[in-house]
């Protein structure tokens, strides 16, 4: 694997809408990127203090104090009975772009994703020289035996929610091939016109979590984004395996952070709070976008809206930007994208503000 095998940064190509964008008089509203800008909750920023003296090398596995946080986490809030490995990782990112190399998997293998998917999951399986193959559809392995299979609910970009049947039809089918199902559930507690469920769900998984690993971000929920807080939940035997790869690797988290997303798990109150930051701005912007001629599709979870105006996204981009308004155009998210933007709630509310002031114009 060398870098000319890897695909263009995508970002680098909004650059220049971003310089347009920026030209307005009243600034840039950057509804781009979805990075948190509210403020880490007292309690986090106070266990990280309390521990930041941590002369000595943290655990890989995470302190038990940790551990235990994420397991009574999957437990309450993923409503799993199943005894469960978890493994801290530093962010999500870093895990589903080296998850197929950790899992040893290369040339011979395939591995499933969404056909709108979050870029760093084909990244991930071109790193390991494995084959992807993008679809919504299992059937679209054929007679294979896939080695994993990403699905993503609620889904970057598309906010789509898969329920409960769908999951079991994964689960039932990767099972009868030997198949691991993982599921991307960064954007979980944050369900607005459904509430999302977890592949680890007693419901999904009947008590059985063999096969399944579930991936989580203490970024959204939580405003850690600068932290790298995340962590992967799932079948022992698997977590296993990663914890002891990543032991050779270094790939530790820090103890500061260790105990800063205990606290993290522990607090249900700053997630209410932040929850309710966000759906005041998800109902400017969306009344904003469809008083402006847009159509919002799915959106029913996570933090972005998935927006058209029937026409290519990058024409959407510009007419955007020239607004002062930067959103992602949906190519980046693979070729079905070609005709929406992904537009993310993350912005001050003064910059939902000038934004819907910008759309009612």
């Amino acid at each position: 694997m060398t870098p000319h095998d890897l695909p263009d940064f995508p970002w680098d190509t909004l650059a220049p809408f971003g310089d347009r964008a920026r030209r307005h008089p009243d600034g840039v509203v950057d509804l781009s990127v979805g990075t948190p800008v509210d403020p880490t909750p007292a309690v986090v920023r106070e266990a990280l203090v309390a521990t930041a003296d941590a002369p000595g090398y943290p655990l890989t596995a995470g302190n038990s104090a940790l551990r235990g946080a994420v397991q009574q986490w999957v437990a309450d809030r993923l409503h799993c009975t199943a005894t469960v490995g978890v493994l801290p990782t530093i962010g999500s990112k870093e895990l589903v772009a080296w998850l197929p190399t950790l899992l040893g998997l290369g040339p011979s293998d395939t591995v499933l994703f969404p056909e709108l998917a979050y870029p760093t999951y084909d990244v991930g399986i071109r790193l390991a020289g494995a084959a992807g193959l993008r679809s919504d559809a299992v059937v679209a392995a054929g007679p294979g035996r896939p080695a994993a299979i990403w699905v993503n609910s609620p889904s970057n970009p598309t906010g789509r929610v898969l329920g409960v049947p769908h999951l079991r039809k994964v689960v039932a089918w990767a099972r009868e091939r030997g198949t691991v199902v993982v599921s991307d559930e960064c954007y979980l507690e944050l369900g607005w016109d459904v509430e999302p469920v977890s592949v680890l769900s007693d419901e999904v998984s009947d008590g059985d979590v063999t096969g399944l690993l579930a991936v989580h971000s203490l970024s959204k929920r939580s405003n850690l984004a600068g932290y790298r807080a995340g962590f992967v939940a799932g079948d022992p035997a698997i977590v296993g395996e990663l914890l002891a790869v990543r032991k050779h690797a270094g790939m530790i988290v820090p103890e500061p952070v260790q105990a800063a997303m205990a606290a993290a798990l522990g607090d249900t109150e700053h997630v209410r709070e932040q929850r309710d930051r966000y759906a005041l701005r998800r109902t400017a912007l969306r009344e904003a976008l469809e008083s402006a001629g847009f159509r919002i599709d799915h959106s029913e979870a996570g933090l972005y809206l998935w927006a058209t105006r029937d026409e290519p996204c990058w024409d959407t981009v510009e007419w955007l930007a020239d607004r002062g308004i930067l959103v992602a155009p949906g190519e980046f998210y693979g070729p079905a994208g070609a005709r929406h933007v992904r537009v993310a709630l993350t912005a001050t509310d003064e910059r939902v503000a000038a934004a819907v002031k910008r759309l009612s114009a």
